[in-house]
């Protein structure tokens, strides 16, 4: 390919990619980039939940499911500007681990009722998964995924026309750096974001902050040993209890007001 021909399609790559997105600071302030819009988020979180729920076996344990719908409609309900009720479905499995998902769906695991063992506990995880839709970290992960493989694909018209040699190896390395970088799910950045406004949530709900602190003390019990934090999309259980320590200050208020209101308490099946 001619030099020329390859920068006219950089520049026409480059052109659709930056018409298509916008530019928007998330709730804390960091900058975002993202090219879908709210309804096209909706509607691929209602895709992959209607998915999901085909997939994999819905519990049929309707006490339990009762107690995590009562601890997430908690959450939603301090939701700003909500309207349309959450749907909820607990997944029978040792997984340790929820999600959430714009268009207003949230999946539960029953192997995360082992490790959060309070409605407390539960609630720093659920409020955790919702930051994350509130934050739009989906929209920012595939926005960055989708530019990621452009960017890769543009990589390879400069490369073949330079006639830059090794250029497999090249393209491996951006690959690399492409997975590591974007592709992989909720990077540190993000996760740290969710904890903060997860924590926020929680408080608004009535749940204890202070309980989001053993949470991911169980969590690193169960988990055993990580790898470096470095390459881990999550902090460090040891990185993120200090976080959570230093922030209990800031949403105790949020706690201490809620506790003001009459809440449903929500009770574990086989606990008091």
């Amino acid at each position: 390919m001619k030099p020329i021909i390859a920068n006219s399609l950089l520049s026409l790559f480059a052109a659709t990619v930056l018409s298509a997105c916008v530019s928007t600071q998330s709730p804390t302030g960091r900058s975002q980039t993202l090219l879908f819009s709210e309804a096209q988020m909706q509607k691929m979180g209602a895709e992959s939940f209607a998915s999901m729920k085909q997939e994999q076996k819905v519990s049929k344990d309707k006490a339990l499911t009762t107690y995590v719908n009562c601890v997430a409609k908690r959450i939603t309900d301090v939701l700003p500007g909500e309207a349309k009720p959450w749907e909820l479905v607990l997944f029978e499995s040792d997984q340790v681990n929820a999600f959430a998902v714009p268009g207003g769906f949230i999946g539960v695991y029953t192997g995360l009722l082992n490790v959060a063992n309070t409605q407390d506990q539960l609630a720093t995880v659920l409020g955790h998964e919702v930051a994350h839709v509130l934050a739009h970290h989906g929209n920012e992960q595939v926005s960055r995924a989708q530019m990621t493989g452009l960017g890769i694909q543009l990589a390879d018209v400069a490369l073949g026309a330079g006639g830059v040699s090794n250029k497999d190896l090249y393209m491996q390395a951006l690959g690399l750096g492409a997975k590591v970088g974007y592709i992989l799910p909720f990077g540190r950045t993000q996760e740290s974001e969710a904890d903060v406004m997860g924590l926020e949530l929680m408080a608004k709900a009535g749940f204890d902050p202070s309980q989001s602190i053993t949470l991911w003390q169980n969590m690193a019990k169960a988990g055993g040993a990580q790898g470096p934090e470095l390459l881990s999309t999550h902090p460090s259980n040891e990185r993120r209890i200090q976080d959570l320590q230093g922030l209990q200050g800031r949403v105790a208020p949020l706690y201490l007001a809620a506790r003001e209101t009459q809440l449903a308490k929500c009770i574990q099946p086989g606990k008091k």
